[in-house]
């Protein structure tokens, strides 16, 4: 099968988390024997923003995880026809223009033969409604919304069951734990610091706690102003700037355990969502403590797979227990692995892409290399 993707970027992770979820998805498609094609455009904001700050370097390590991966860039000029030529699926993600969005649809429109869908991994459905709304779908097969919450508010506009729930997932071929384990010292988090979404959460229950346990804490992302990495320094963490996702897996295996401290959105208006972070380090291998945190869909097993904490003092003691108790880290890893590698994995959200296309378009079979 032929697909093309419209991404913000493939290349560039840089704020950018889909790129995480994308990457894996397409490399499992290719490895399966799909000719994929991806479109970015020539000027994607993550991608200027760490050609900015790292220059060509800050690609090398995508570059030497996913050598199999390219992307072709494309300016206005470019005919969203010719550039879809003869696919048979074309996916375009929430954050391209709409204009793109639309000329995309128009082509379906006007006899293109390809199943179309529109991929949403955020939450401006709900915190931007009125843009998302502006977007042209109207010839559109159908929706891929990262979480049933999300799924529910397309159904209320009108796209009842044409809409699916497509969970992001954890690339196994990348994430997994270290082929053999070093000594472990610390805390860990690994997120951006975003538009104010969560900063009385990460004092909270990441740099109080982290302090209260007496663990020392490394913090990697970006967009963290002037006074975000004061109130770091305030709480003894340690910022080290920008990192590769693709280097997760090694910054993972230095550590003790990690932590989700989930967007308000997604705590709130829309729960059962988790952010990419949750899939991949538990995929790695490393104990994990979430705040509070709805999985509202079963997509875990909260209390078996990582612990959770209902506020900042219990944060705290299962910090400590994580710290003194080796028993309670390896049953949080086993289990964790478990549930990610019998649910989660990028293999099996690919089986589910599949069977939505074979639903929809039972005329064309689906062919994988032997």
């Amino acid at each position: 099968m032929k697909i093309v993707y419209f991404t913000h970027s493939l290349a560039s992770c840089w704020n950018h988390g889909n790129a995480h979820f994308l990457r894996g998805v397409l490399s499992e498609l290719i490895a399966r024997g799909h000719d994929v094609i991806v479109w970015e455009p020539e000027d994607a904001w993550s991608l200027n923003n760490l050609l900015a700050d790292h220059g060509q370097p800050g690609l090398a390590a995508y570059r030497e995880a996913y050598p199999e991966l390219k992307s072709r860039t494309y300016t206005p000029m470019c005919t969203p026809a010719e550039m879809i030529g003869d696919a048979d699926l074309v996916i375009v993600h929430e954050w391209n223009d709409p204009r793109l969005v639309s000329r995309i649809g128009h082509a379906r429109a006007m006899g293109g033969n390809f199943t179309l869908f529109f991929h949403d991994t955020h939450h401006r459905a709900v915190s931007e409604p009125t843009a998302m709304r502006a977007y042209d779908l109207n010839d559109y097969d159908g929706v891929l919304a990262f979480g049933e919450t999300l799924a529910e508010v397309y159904r209320g506009w009108g796209w009842g069951d044409r809409v699916w729930v497509w969970h992001e997932a954890a690339d196994l071929r990348r994430f997994r734990p270290p082929t053999q384990e070093s000594e472990r010292q610390g805390l860990v988090w690994i997120g951006n610091w975003g538009d104010g979404e969560r900063t009385e959460e990460l004092e909270r229950f990441l740099f109080e706690p982290a302090a209260g346990a007496g663990l020392p804490l490394d913090i990697y992302g970006v967009r963290y102003p002037d006074d975000a990495r004061a109130m770091l320094a305030r709480h003894g963490a340690q910022y080290h700037g920008w990192a590769p996702n693709a280097r997760a897996p090694e910054i993972f295996a230095h550590h003790l355990a990690t932590v989700h401290v989930p967007r308000r959105y997604y705590a709130t208006i829309l729960p059962g969502i988790p952010t990419i972070r949750v899939f991949e380090a538990l995929a790695c291998g490393i104990p994990l403590v979430s705040a509070p945190w709805n999985d509202a869909e079963g997509l875990f097993r909260p209390g078996a797979d990582y612990l959770v904490a209902s506020d900042g003092a219990e944060m705290t003691r299962h910090l400590v227990a994580l710290r003194d108790d080796a028993g309670l880290r390896a049953s949080l890893v086993a289990n964790g692995l478990e549930t990610i590698r019998t649910r989660h994995s990028c293999a099996h959200r690919v089986d589910e892409l599949l069977a939505i296309v074979a639903r929809l378009a039972p005329h064309k079979p689906i062919e994988e290399a032997a």
